[in-house]
């Protein structure tokens, strides 16, 4: 039997909810890059105006940032489940280090909400405009 299992097993959960995130993440950062073809073809069947090149611009900047946001979700999520199953694994009493690395984990969420807040803002105001 592995010395503190549901500790490690308890991290490993943890870290693979946050890898999840970050593949959900990437995803919806892909489907933000890619969704002016949608618009092209939709906009061609409709008869209307297709997206305009700066929208399409922001769009490609905004996808290519959001993936590469969880990329960097992936990395520190990596170096926070390494320093937990260290600190599971030492006979030291440590103090929780995890906190500081949680909350950067989600203020890259929240960045994440922020970027998607601002492109459909600008979407909706180039469409309207």
């Amino acid at each position: 039997m592995i010395e503190r299992y549901s500790d490690h097993a308890a991290n490993e959960r943890t870290y693979l909810a946050w890898v999840r995130t970050a593949i959900a993440v990437a995803a919806f950062g892909f489907l933000v890059e890619k969704f002016d073809l949608f618009l092209k073809a939709t906009s061609r069947t409709l008869g209307g105006q297709g997206p305009s090149a700066v929208g399409e611009g922001v769009a490609d900047i905004v996808g290519l940032l959001v993936i590469a946001l969880a990329g960097l979700m992936m990395v520190l999520a990596t170096v926070r489940f390494r320093r937990t199953a260290a600190a599971i694994d030492s006979p030291d009493k440590r103090p929780a280090t995890g906190v500081r690395m949680d909350v950067g984990l989600v203020a890259l969420l929240m960045l994440f909400g922020a970027a998607l807040f601002a492109y459909m803002a600008y979407s909706v105001v180039d469409h309207v405009g």
